[in-house]
């Protein structure tokens, strides 16, 4: 086996589905630092008032954990 065969650079080691996910992470960030006045959320019977990044940011961490969480690990 040729070593340098062996030996991928970092960008050569992420896999297009990882490239996806680096993509729309850049632009979940870069709606957050758009969308930064300050937003009432009801929730249930509460009223949150905060700045609307940390609410898309919250939602952003949110859905990312419920995809971890729902995502199957493929059988070794």
């Amino acid at each position: 086996m040729n070593e340098a065969a062996g030996k991928r650079s970092l960008l050569g080691r992420v896999s297009p589905t990882q490239w996806v996910a680096i993509a729309l992470s850049i632009v979940a960030v870069v709606f957050v630092l758009q969308n930064r006045g300050k937003v009432s959320v009801e929730i249930l019977l509460v009223t949150v008032s905060s700045p609307m990044w940390l609410i898309l940011l919250a939602m952003f961490v949110l859905g990312w954990i419920a995809g971890v969480l729902t995502t199957r690990r493929a059988r070794k």
